[in-house]
């Protein structure tokens, strides 16, 4: 199970360019982002590309993922950012909605999201490198 580290690695094993290439291609499509020139006397956060291997119950490899992360650790707190979001299911949360639904005697349908976006307007301006 190979994960490479860096843009260089990915690039020299074929199976890790398409994730990368649908990764970057679902920012165009959804209209994630404006690029804008950058700005003056103001910190810019900048991104990396994250790999990993999905897997299945069995331990095999599925499929290979990328994601397009923010660098954390180059932003100051009361300065670059005011809170953090990260959408996480808890399992008691599962429970509770499938109770309701077993009272309720509705159907529920299952469904795998390849990416999702928050689609939330921001107040504030990011920049990123």
């Amino acid at each position: 199970m190979f994960e490479p580290k860096s843009i260089k690695e990915t690039l020299e094993h074929v199976d890790w360019i398409t994730p990368m290439q649908e990764e970057l291609t679902e920012f165009d499509t959804n209209e994630v982002w404006t690029l804008v020139p950058p700005p003056q006397n103001h910190p810019i956060v900048c991104t990396r590309l994250v790999f990993r291997n999905k897997l299945d119950d069995s331990g095999f490899i599925i499929r290979n993922k990328s994601r397009m992360v923010a660098k954390g650790f180059t932003q100051i707190e009361g300065l670059d950012y005011d809170e953090t979001f990260a959408p996480v299911e808890r399992l008691e949360t599962i429970r509770i909605f499938l109770a309701y639904v077993a009272h309720k005697g509705c159907m529920v349908y299952q469904m795998d999201v390849k990416r999702s976006f928050l689609n939330g307007e921001l107040d504030t301006e990011v920049y990123l490198c």
